[in-house]
């Protein structure tokens, strides 16, 4: 049996999209990410606890302890630094995130499929930092109602938490990158808050620099998290203490620019060249 001109049939061929198959496939990931939340909403809701619990503690138990130098409201002083501990946190979430799904089959199923393979860690990301606007939403509203307020005008706060999340971008591409070293969920688990602690802890996020020994403080001036949580004190208008005479506390918003771009330019190379590598096996 011949097959005849008039019993073919051709496959329609999809066209390229405009912005590219990787960030195509990057956006379906991430749907199916964001599509976890109402199906597993404590995913969403024990990411929410700690740091809300970080400002009732520090508002309320720690903050009538610790003076601001220069003047000003500790609570005010507060929240733009759990803000930027906040987005700096959720590089844990993607290291372990992604572990869990190189560990239980789904990239193994990703990888089966006519996509890119840097979409499975765009998805991730867009995801993650889908999270992230939703904690900064939570974290505002827990701010304003132990007393924090934004004393500038709508186009600075808008930059301030633009910087936020421009940082958060840069983190969760670090914490994928630490994520697709681990050999287990259960050590990445670990691992991706093992460093965040020490890093988030020594800035200005909950004290004043000026506390702190010589040393220790030209480290915490030159940590990014100390240039971004104080260019979002800067331009949500809420005291900054003495922030130092280094160039990152002088020029908080373009070193917090800086630093996320410097990052994000480091990590997502090393991050897709890990993915391919892995999954090649």
């Amino acid at each position: 049996m011949s097959v005849t001109a008039e019993t073919w049939t051709e496959v329609p061929q999809l066209s390229r999209p405009i912005y590219g198959w990787a960030m195509h496939d990057g956006f379906i990931v991430a749907k199916r990410h964001l599509l976890q939340i109402p199906r597993v909403p404590e995913l969403l809701f024990f990411s929410l606890v700690q740091p809300v619990i970080f400002v009732l503690l520090f508002a309320f138990v720690f903050g009538g302890a610790i003076p601001v130098p220069g003047g000003g409201n500790y609570r005010e002083y507060l929240i733009p630094g759990v803000f930027g501990q906040t987005v700096a946190f959720a590089a844990a979430g993607t290291t372990v995130g992604l572990s869990e799904d190189m560990h239980k089959g789904i990239v193994d199923r990703f990888r089966s499929l006519p996509m890119a393979s840097s979409g499975v860690l765009i998805g991730r990301s867009l995801a993650d930092l889908a999270r992230s606007v939703l904690v900064l939403v939570v974290l505002t509203i827990t701010g304003l109602l132990v007393g924090w307020s934004i004393d500038t005008n709508v186009a600075e706060a808008a930059a301030g938490y633009g910087i936020l999340l421009l940082f958060a971008f840069a983190m969760i591409w670090i914490g994928a990158w630490v994520g697709l070293h681990m050999p287990s969920p259960e050590v990445a688990n670990t691992a991706g808050l093992a460093w965040l602690f020490p890093v988030t802890f020594l800035s200005n996020a909950f004290v004043p620099l000026a506390g702190m020994p010589g040393w220790l403080q030209t480290i915490a001036e030159w940590n990014p998290i100390s240039s971004v949580v104080l260019a979002a004190r800067v331009l949500f208008g809420n005291p900054t203490g003495i922030p130092g005479e280094s160039p990152p506390m002088q020029h908080p918003i373009p070193f917090a620019i800086g630093w996320s771009l410097l990052l994000l330019v480091i990590f997502v190379p090393l991050a897709v060249r890990k993915y391919r590598r892995t999954t090649s096996k």
